[in-house]
């Protein structure tokens, strides 16, 4: 007799967010952040060429990381610890906020750009640690099969992105019919997956522009792409702390934020100063 099937892991929460121009806002600190966290933000990006108002202008943030992941277009990027230059489709920014950081970017060029950024919230020990940002080149970022490590380990490969430990963000191309399975390290009963082009089945369809939170669980998940999709996927150890939250920055308490609002300020001086901030 043979054993019963194991049923898919559940989707607890699914959302197609709000579209604002070329982002959409799938997750927010006070939405599903609450429930993904250490994942708490997450746009799914559209840009247009020649459109106007596409662009980050400059801004800061404290006690999260940014980890930004174009799959098609350019973007033009500087940031306050002295960083400028050009990410190619394909590569990956990490920007360590901690204790304060400011940055911008825009899309460059005449091709469509589409991607995603995404905010961690840093364990209590690097929330107000000195800023610290990474870009790598499409050709540094490890590929094992149809997945891309953006962050953390898959496989044999690790990302070379200076995250904390207890993350994976992977970006992952299925062919049509193709079938992935993927099994989360120990720990991570965070899990959830947002589809940039085609459609999934998980048990439930995921189309394009989902946003699906899997319920807190150790068990794989089978994907099956119904046609080709690109989709990116994030598995966690859970955040153990609350959500402290200001305009662009997130911490574990008062206090941390208040450290990271000062230095936010001191920099902002030093960039109004150097002509570099209105």
């Amino acid at each position: 007799m043979s054993a019963p099937a194991t049923a898919p892991r559940a989707i607890a929460h699914r959302t197609r967010g709000t579209t604002h121009g070329p982002i959409t806002r799938l997750m927010s600190p006070g939405d599903l952040g609450q429930v993904l966290k250490p994942f708490i933000f997450l746009d799914l990006v559209h840009f247009q060429p020649g459109a106007a108002q596409q662009g980050f202008g400059m801004h800061p943030h404290s006690g999260i990381a940014t980890v930004t992941f174009l799959s098609e277009g350019d973007v033009r990027y500087e940031d306050s610890t002295g960083q400028a230059g050009l990410l190619p489709a394909g590569g990956v920014e990490w920007m360590r906020a901690g204790n304060g950081v400011w940055h911008t970017g825009a899309p460059v060029g005449d091709t469509p750009g589409r991607g995603f950024q995404l905010w961690v919230a840093l364990p209590a020990a690097l929330e107000n640690a000195p800023a610290h940002s990474q870009y790598l080149a499409p050709e540094l970022v490890p590929q094992v099969g149809p997945v891309r490590v953006l962050m953390g380990a898959y496989g044999p490969a690790h990302s070379p992105v200076a995250a904390p430990d207890g993350m994976t963000y992977l970006s992952v191309r299925l062919a049509q019919g193709e079938r992935w399975t993927y099994t989360p390290p120990q720990g991570h009963t965070v899990a959830w997956a947002a589809v940039a082009t085609g459609a999934l089945t998980v048990g439930e369809t995921i189309a394009a522009g989902d946003l699906v939170a899997f319920e807190p669980s150790s068990q794989s998940i089978d994907f099956v792409a119904t046609q080709a999709t690109s989709f990116v996927l994030g598995s966690a150890v859970p955040h153990p702390h609350d959500l402290v939250m200001g305009r662009y920055s997130v911490h574990t308490s008062p206090a941390a934020l208040a450290q990271g609002a000062t230095e936010i300020r001191r920099i902002a001086t030093q960039l109004r100063q150097a002509g570099r901030l209105a």
